[in-house]
């Protein structure tokens, strides 16, 4: 199992986002062998959010060997052209390093705030996703649908990733969500605090399900999970007042949220993500919350050499 790090793009009222944070906690990413580098995507939220794509094109050059990842990013609010456009550049920009989680968002404000129904979010994604594949396929054809017709509209430069940057379907996991995944992805996006191994594990199973009736080969099918809180700590009051934090932000009930993060000991972290790596997990997300460049050298040196299958 692989493990890629969230950018801190929340202002917490510590220490507020900055260049200096994103591409520091890009550097300790790059040289702790980190093997993804993602941000999440929102226009307005309950506290200051930075730009997800852009944030990411701003750590391309602290970290030149590590990917990228979108974790979501929202073709329904931005418009699929206008995100086609900026996730291509950010592809052909990076090498060719861009992994592009898309999904249609779960807050209604970020609808509000471009005019567009929120009931409207699924129909509409699946015909931003197969829009935004003919704009980087263009020899494929335009793609003509409900809501969006490419006809005519040609982006150039092309992203360096052949037929464009691998899309990751973003799922918590329900039925809906899985045929979506298999019948528009190239990968599975699930959520850290919407699911447990348990559930990971037997939504897995159904998607291979799902893949091998389409004739799709589910074994190199990759699947990833994001939002993964992270904070290791030996302090049993910090981690519950962690949680605790975590659940108020996600307005969670916080029994909802125990349990299901990599928040506490290192035992407790590697127990639980341990189970993930038995059912099958390709790549979790981890977002550190505050202190990040120390978390992630405690959660290097502490967690995952214990969790490396033994030699």
């Amino acid at each position: 199992m692989e493990f890629g790090v969230h950018l801190p793009q929340i202002d917490w009222g510590r220490e507020p986002p900055s260049l200096e944070r994103v591409t520091g906690v890009a550097r300790a990413a790059e040289r702790l062998g980190f093997g993804t580098i993602c941000a999440n995507d929102h226009l307005v939220y309950q506290r200051p959010w930075l730009d997800g794509p852009l944030a990411l094109a701003a750590v391309i050059e602290a970290a030149p060997s590590v990917r990228l990842m979108t974790t979501v990013a929202l073709p329904v609010v931005r418009g699929p052209v206008a995100l086609a456009k900026a996730l291509g550049t950010l592809d052909l920009l990076s090498g060719g390093r861009l992994d592009a989680g898309l999904g249609p968002g779960s807050t209604s404000r970020d609808y509000e705030a471009v005019g567009i129904p929120y009931d409207e979010r699924w129909a509409r994604f699946d015909d931003a996703v197969g829009a935004m594949r003919a704009l980087w396929t263009p020899d494929h054809g335009p793609f003509v649908g409900r809501w969006y017709d490419t006809t005519g509209v040609a982006l150039s430069p092309p992203p360096a990733q052949v037929h464009g940057p691998p899309i990751y379907i973003g799922s918590w996991g329900s039925a809906a969500g899985l045929r979506r995944v298999a019948r528009l992805g190239d990968g599975w996006l699930a959520s850290c605090y919407n699911t447990t191994p348990a559930a990971f594990a037997a939504a897995r199973s159904t998607l291979d399900e799902l893949l091998a009736a389409a004739g799709r080969d589910a074994a190199t099918f990759p699947s990833a999970i994001a939002t993964g809180w992270m904070h290791v700590t030996d302090d049993e009051a910090e981690a519950r007042v962690t949680t605790a934090r975590v659940s108020e932000m996600l307005r969670r009930p916080i029994e909802d949220v125990a349990g299901r993060l990599p928040i506490g000991s290192p035992a407790a972290c590697v127990d639980l993500l341990g189970r993930y790596q038995e059912a099958g997990l390709g790549r979790l997300m981890l977002w550190p919350l505050l202190d990040e460049v120390a978390q992630l050298e405690r959660f290097a040196g502490d967690v995952v050499p214990q969790l490396r299958p033994a030699s």
